[in-house]
């Protein structure tokens, strides 16, 4: 009786919590203070759980015909259904008037800069344009936008001869080709694709810089927004990593054009999300609260033979949302191509949702074995787990305590202190790392900008207790290896010797330092640097990892890891 009363009141505390937050959909734009112009704004921030994560959401600035008033700002919004979209995506709405009765070219740019100043940290900045804003925003908006997602413009003109030199995926309404032309231009497009309705340009090194040209001149502004949404301005967002740190915020231009990366659709990639709150053991005691978590399935898995499909965990940084990593990390991409079920843990109890709290170490095998327990198709001797910064730290400290469960783990932008983190230290965890060596081994790999400025790379200076090298010595231990020798002019970048040693260029303007450490002709240990990269995700490290995660699994019996060099 007990017990039910307690599910009653989770699922009461569930509905009042949320049901206001979902229930929320009316869009109501406010005045931005503190700028020479008018500008009219709202954000979602009903951080609804089953909806998106506001990680790189979508931010939508409007360019009027002519200014409008607050009232006129939200009719417009709702007219177009935007508000479905910023509600949808957990993203924002605005209206951005000229600063007089008529575009001026540098008094507007002037407000542009004070906007993207004030924003502070911006990554998913669509500007639509539309008549004389549609001419403003060609004009002026797209020779500055190396902070701007995403430009579409409905009607308007293009006046100015001089070329643009900014590449940003741009969306041309009404079959304007001499505005074509210059977002073309700019960004080095070829024709890709050809329809009734389009033509296509994309960037043969970067196919996120892309053009759309819309071709009919009949279709309404309503028509023509929701078009740009799925053809062009849904497929990427803006973020600025390079020497610094994104969300510390920089202002306009400070740190260069922002890359270019994609933005995470799941119904395109074919991946169903699954929210889960559950109590795991129905006699718990009253008044403890649920765990959390999301699961997501490619669609390739659902059917899957018995235990033949891998199972990569993901943990979030410190006080992160529990989308963060599904949202940022690559690896949901990833695991719609090599087919591998995902799961993102509310590990810490800081999310939106009152999940159970700080889940320690043996709370997250608790979620993991459920996990395994409800998809017959996972294979419980691949999993995996990677984290980003906490959630790095974390991952490190499961591969050695909970080496039974992992065949693998990774972390990002975060390795093990000296003071107690988490329930745990490198003292703490070096003990267990004697123990087992020679008995237990586990793969590592550990990736970081050499720019972090929130756990900082190993240098000359720093070296001796470098959180980096602390985990690196930890798995150095426990996989038998010989005690690495820090000398940095053996390799000025990376501080010690590895094998395999590579320098690996990107089409964007990074650079990454990698090596390997091997038992015998197995690569146990991979330490790779981004290079002037901040504290976060690099995307395609996703890849880079799961090539690592694949070569491994554990004996579903002896937990002894076996390594398949040729997957």
């Amino acid at each position: 009786m007990k017990n039910r009363i307690n599910r009653l009141l989770l699922a009461l505390v569930f509905v009042i919590t949320f049901l206001p937050a979902i229930a929320q959909h009316a869009i109501q734009v406010k005045p931005v203070d503190g700028l020479e112009n008018n500008v009219f704004m709202y954000r979602d921030t009903t951080r609804n759980i089953d909806g998106r994560g506001s990680m790189n959401a979508p931010m939508f600035m409007i360019y009027p015909d002519k200014p409008l008033n607050e009232a006129e700002a939200n009719a417009l919004i709702h007219e177009l259904s935007l508000d479905s979209l910023v509600f949808k995506y957990a993203g924002s709405v605005g209206v951005i008037n000229p600063v007089g009765k008529t575009y001026h070219a540098e008094a507007d740019l002037d407000a542009y800069i004070a906007f993207v100043n004030r924003m502070r940290s911006i990554s998913n900045l669509k500007i639509l344009g539309i008549g004389n804003g549609a001419t403003f925003v060609n004009d002026v908006i797209s020779r500055n936008a190396g902070e701007v997602a995403g430009i579409f413009v409905y009607g308007g003109k293009i006046t100015k001869k001089t070329p643009s030199d900014i590449p940003v995926p741009a969306y041309i309404s009404g079959g304007d080709r001499t505005v074509a032309a210059h977002y073309i231009k700019a960004n080095k497009a070829k024709e890709v694709a050809k329809s009734n309705q389009h033509l296509i340009y994309a960037n043969e090194d970067e196919p996120l810089q892309q053009v759309v040209l819309h071709l009919d001149k009949k279709t309404t502004l309503k028509e023509a927004v929701a078009d740009a949404w799925k053809n062009l301005l849904s497929k990427n967002y803006r973020f600025s990593n390079y020497k610094h740190t994104t969300y510390m915020g920089g202002k306009f231009g400070e740190y260069g054009n922002y890359e270019l990366e994609p933005y995470l659709m799941l119904d395109e990639l074919g991946v169903t999300r699954k929210t889960v709150v559950k109590t795991l053991n129905e006699s718990r005691l009253p008044g403890t609260k649920a765990f959390f978590w999301y699961e997501f399935i490619p669609e390739t898995t659902v059917n899957a033979p018995k235990q033949s499909v891998p199972l990569v965990v993901l943990l979030h940084g410190n006080n992160n949302d529990n989308r963060t990593q599904s949202e940022t990390s690559g690896f949901i991409e990833v695991a719609a191509k090599e087919h591998f079920i995902v799961a993102e843990i509310e590990w810490q109890g800081a999310g939106t949702f009152p999940s159970e709290g700080f889940l320690g170490l043996d709370g997250i095998e608790l979620v993991v074995e459920e996990i395994i327990q409800n998809y017959p198709q996972i294979d419980p001797s691949r999993v995996y787990v990677q984290g980003l910064s906490a959630g790095a730290m974390t991952s490190a400290a499961l591969g050695i305590r909970k080496s039974h469960l992992f065949a693998a783990v990774a972390g990002h932008s975060g390795a093990i202190f000296d003071r107690p983190v988490f329930g745990y230290t490198y003292q703490t965890l070096l003990n267990e790392a004697k123990q087992k060596a020679g008995f237990v081994e586990t793969p590592y790999f550990l990736i970081t900008g050499t720019d972090d400025d929130v756990i900082a790379f190993p240098n000359k200076e720093n070296y001796k207790d470098n959180s980096f090298f602390n985990a690196i010595r930890l798995y150095q231990q426990m996989n038998d290896l010989p005690e690495i020798e820090i000398d940095f002019n053996v390799d000025p970048v990376l501080g010690i010797k590895l094998q395999d040693r590579e320098t690996i260029l990107t089409n964007k303007h990074m650079t990454l330092e990698t090596g390997k450490l091997y038992k015998k002709n197995v690569p146990l240990i991979q330490f790779t640097a981004i290079m002037h990269y901040g504290h976060w995700n690099y995307r395609p490290a996703a890849q880079m990892m799961w090539d690592f995660f694949k070569q491994f699994s554990r004996d579903p019996e002896t937990r002894k890891l076996i390594y398949h060099p040729n997957k």
